[in-house]
């Protein structure tokens, strides 16, 4: 990557966007930030507690924009594991734009749902401080979140991810 790219994977639940950024952040030697993690870092010390929704979503979005602000400034690429709506999507492109800086919007999706919730069931993530979800959050995650109209690259959890992640590669070189 010639020019700091900002990559970010979204999707649902168990689509396989934070296997996609992990691997990717080794491949790249980049810095990887999931909102899981963060959340999962804060909410042993109460700060989630309480919170409405809308301030929650806000400060998780800051969370990751500062982070993400923080690599451009460097002149360095950052990934980004979290579920994202066209808006956070316009947000982080023009922050991207802003530093010289390309964005690049990756959607995991996986049509299957069978398989779907089959991921779902069997997955660990240990992310500490933080849970796993039921398939009820993943049908809220659904309504809440539809899938992206902006530009961004589809990657189909069904294919390997070797081939969704030369994909990426691809998209990165173009």
């Amino acid at each position: 990557m010639p020019h700091p790219t900002v990559i970010t994977f979204t999707g649902l639940p168990a689509t396989g966007k934070s296997t996609a950024a992990d691997r990717l952040a080794r491949d790249l030697s980049t810095p990887a930030f999931s909102g899981d993690w963060l959340l999962g870092a804060l909410k042993p010390h109460g700060v989630l507690t309480g919170l409405d929704r809308p301030t929650l979503l806000a400060m998780y979005y800051d969370l990751l924009t500062t982070l993400i602000t923080r690599q451009l400034m460097l002149g360095q690429s950052a990934i980004v594991d979290c579920l994202i709506n066209d808006e956070i999507a316009t947000r982080w492109q023009s922050l991207a734009t802003e530093h010289d800086a390309h964005f690049l919007a990756v959607e995991c999706i996986l049509p299957d749902e069978p398989e779907h919730r089959r991921r779902l069931a069997t997955r660990a993530r240990a992310i500490p401080g933080w849970h796993e979800v039921p398939w009820s959050h993943v049908a809220r995650m659904r309504a809440e979140y539809p899938p992206l109209t902006v530009p961004h690259l589809p990657l189909n959890a069904l294919n390997p991810i070797e081939d969704n992640l030369a994909l990426v590669h691809q998209a990165l070189t173009d």
